[in-house]
């Protein structure tokens, strides 16, 4: 069984921290632009800005908690 709510702050955090991080490379050597550039047509005002990296943390955190905890509870409900 995994708990729930550690996956999904774990999953939150570090894709925020990711989202960030790809913000910044994007904005330090223009690498990963595109990759912003897509996540930017979901994540309301995301982009390799700084204030586009704290959209992007927000964001980040909510998608990854969502998405770590529909997945977690799924994996305990199909392992029973």
């Amino acid at each position: 069984m995994i708990n729930v709510k550690a996956f999904a702050l774990t999953c939150g955090i570090f894709w925020a921290v990711g989202v960030v991080l790809f913000a910044a490379l994007a904005a330090k050597t223009g690498m990963a632009s595109s990759f912003v550039g897509l996540l930017s047509e979901i994540y309301l005002g995301y982009g390799p800005t700084l204030r586009g990296m704290l959209f992007g943390i927000v964001w980040g955190f909510l998608d990854g908690l969502v998405c770590g905890a529909v997945f977690a509870w799924l994996y305990n409900t199909i392992a029973g």
